[in-house]
């Protein structure tokens, strides 16, 4: 009997692994699907703030400027008055795009005053006298158009206003009346929340030919008091 080499029975043992191996891979199931991907979290967008609505607020600052009494005599010439004020703000704004148009108005309590002592402030004759200007509360009325830059708002803002004016010569009792006048400025809002917005202004305010003064209380001729103030206020607003 003829042995068989084993080499021989190696090669018979690769050839029938060949042959059984696709046989064995069709029985076998079919690989499995993988697993779902679990759908991304929903992240809403941040909502557009907007400076649309109505407001009430608060304001602080000082003011400083200039008074002049003048009479058909003659002028006394500037001199300087000053003073802390303080008082509320209402208002409201409406944006389109990027600009906003408004209104506000505002009523502050004020203590400006100044005298100018000798000078041109004589009486007859030529005797040195004191002229003191004052005024204890001033409102403005304005139109307010801005820039929008998301949460910050550059804007001008004119229109009227109204303030008491006082005048007193050598410590006499003040005379005063109501009187209107005009105001013009500029300033910048930044919303610090949804509803709360700080604020910082420049406004000048004019009185440029009020009533009161020497006319009814102290000598003829009557005399005009005249008041430029520049307000530097900031503030803070509540939206609505």
């Amino acid at each position: 009997m003829r042995r068989l080499s084993p080499g021989f029975l190696v090669g018979i043992a690769v050839a029938a692994s060949a042959l059984v191996a696709p046989a064995l891979a069709a029985d076998l199931p079919p690989p499995a699907a993988p697993p779902p991907q679990a759908p991304a979290a929903y992240i809403p967008a941040a909502p557009v703030f907007t400076w649309t609505g109505f407001y009430i607020g608060l304001n602080t600052g000082y003011a400083f400027g200039q008074s002049n009494w003048t009479s058909p005599l003659g002028s006394t010439g500037w001199f300087n008055v000053n003073g802390a004020l303080a008082g509320v703000t209402l208002g409201g704004n409406y944006q389109i795009g990027q600009i906003v148009v408004g209104a506000e108005g505002d009523i502050d309590w004020q203590n400006v005053r100044g005298a100018l002592i000798g000078g041109n402030c004589t009486l007859a004759g030529g005797v040195a006298a004191s002229c003191a200007s004052a005024s204890n509360w001033v409102g403005t009325f304005r139109a307010r158009l801005g820039y929008a830059m998301d949460r910050v708002l550059l804007y001008a803002t004119g229109g009227g206003a109204v303030a008491n004016i006082k005048g007193s010569l050598n410590a006499l009792p003040w005379a005063s009346s109501t009187e209107l006048g005009w105001s013009s400025g500029v300033g910048v809002e930044v919303a610090m929340t949804d509803n709360w917005t700080a604020k910082a202004e420049y406004m000048a305010v004019g009185f440029e030919q009020p009533s009161c003064g020497l006319a009814n209380c102290f000598a003829a001729p009557p005399v005009k008091v005249k008041i430029y103030e520049n307000m530097a206020r900031g503030g803070i607003n509540y939206k609505f």
